[in-house]
């Protein structure tokens, strides 16, 4: 029996995190298609990492309990990285809150239930959430103790028609779940933190800004303060950090890591895109 690391989401960020705080555990990789999750896992198997493949649905809480109980089938489960979700211009307002707004909750909740003593977890939410103006303290409140299958059904999420605005929503949500998961966590002795990246440069973002929406993040990303995208590794060191013995007095916190681009948003030479959010 090993310590066990769980990975929902086989993406390059996700991989990165992975990678740094997986040596001599065993590490759960899970993602919606399962040939995602035996491709990850042969890549870190030939890097000498002990891993197992699975298919998990983070929309369905059954999917989820499923994913749980083969973690737990290998040892204590010491470490959480959920890296998984849809973005606006891949899929409907409905599935992008079922997955990256109930699907992470529930996944916050039954992890909270089960992470060992001294472990930690990882969310990955996005800058997004923080270029949403200022929510109630209300809606605050709802996003972060409702219960997760009510979630959904909060009036103000059910009214969400537009694809952006319902991952803004969601990732919003991701950081207030995180802060109120913090106590449940803490009780079990373990850390949860958010990490809010900007523009990384994964494939998919290759693709981005090789399509028809390219030139607007190329010029995004050139009026950015650091004047470029950020790389997996840049956010691994990050996540690496928090689930380290250094980081056991940081919980229930979001880290924004896109280069200054959202202060530049909302104060500086990028103020131009609020016109189009």
């Amino acid at each position: 029996m090993k310590d066990v690391v769980v990975l929902v989401g086989t993406g390059s960020i996700g991989q990165a995190i992975a990678r740094r705080v997986g040596a001599g555990k065993k590490i759960v990789l899970g993602d919606l298609k399962l040939e995602a999750a035996q491709s990850a896992a042969k890549i870190f198997e030939d890097a000498g990492f002990d891993t197992s493949a699975i298919a998990v649905d983070i929309s369905s809480r059954e999917s989820i309990l499923n994913l749980v109980e083969h973690a737990q089938s290998f040892g204590a489960v010491k470490n959480l990285i959920c890296a998984a979700g849809v973005s606006p211009s891949q899929a409907p307002v409905a599935a992008i809150l079922k997955v990256d707004l109930y699907g992470t909750a529930v996944l916050l909740e039954e992890f909270g239930k089960i992470i060992s003593s001294g472990g930690s977890g990882v969310i990955i939410s996005s800058q997004s959430g923080h270029r949403l103006g200022a929510l109630t303290e209300e809606q605050n409140f709802q996003l972060a103790t409702t219960p997760t299958e009510e979630l959904l059904d909060l009036p103000f999420i059910k009214s969400i028609t537009d694809t952006l605005k319902a991952y803004q929503y969601s990732k919003r949500c991701n950081v207030l779940r995180v802060m109120g998961q913090a106590t449940p966590w803490g009780k079990r002795g373990a850390t949860i933190n958010s990490i809010s990246p900007g523009i990384i440069i994964t494939p998919l973002a290759a693709d981005e800004l090789k399509g028809p929406r390219g030139d607007g993040y190329r010029k995004m990303l050139q009026a950015s303060p650091a004047g470029r995208a950020g790389t997996p590794d840049e956010v691994g060191d990050l996540a690496e950090f928090l689930m380290s013995s250094r980081g056991r007095f940081i919980s229930g916190a979001d880290f924004l890591i896109d280069g200054g681009t959202t202060a530049s948003y909302w104060f500086g030479d990028l103020q131009y895109l609020k016109a189009t959010h």
